[in-house]
């Protein structure tokens, strides 16, 4: 196990500490963890989801979190658009704009979601391989999000 995984990162733990010893008890955890950070980000087919729209969604959600740290592993990308749905604003482009408002809902309120959703971002233009690579990706953010928050208690209530 590294010390420098996202998890580890964003909560600001390397080897010598004790949150850092907690994790590594869970090997398998912390590299399947990074496994599928890596495959949601970067696959080996984008099914046109290019790395900087994945980053946009990520910090768009990542930014939920209220964790710079965690929020700084998802760096937004430059390009005006996908920087502005990146910083949470609304785009102008339908597409982009279904995909900020589903993002949202996802990282603050995943229990809304329904079928009606997922028809938004067909409607939108996006494909049924690609509303699951999103979601797989959104699902993955959120996790890791849930899992800093956690360790983050635990750390502050524990001395951990």
């Amino acid at each position: 196990m590294t010390a420098k995984d996202a998890i580890n990162t964003a909560l600001g733990v390397s080897s010598g500490d004790a949150m850092y010893q907690l994790r590594a008890r869970r090997p398998a955890f912390v590299s399947g963890a990074e496994a599928c950070r890596a495959a949601v980000l970067h696959p080996e087919d984008d099914l046109d989801l290019s790395p900087d729209l994945r980053h946009a969604v990520a910090h768009r959600a990542a930014a939920f979190g209220a964790n710079a740290a965690f929020l700084a592993g998802y760096p937004a990308p430059d390009a005006p658009e996908l920087h502005d749905l990146a910083k949470g604003g609304q785009p102008s482009d339908p597409g982009l704009a279904a995909l900020a408002r589903h993002t949202d809902m996802i990282a603050v309120t995943p229990a809304r979601a329904s079928e009606a959703h997922l028809q938004d971002l067909l409607s939108a233009g996006f494909s049924v391989s690609q509303i699951i690579a999103l979601s797989e990706l959104l699902a993955q953010v959120c996790f890791e999000m849930r899992v800093v928050h956690g360790l983050s208690l635990l750390r502050n209530n524990t001395n951990a």
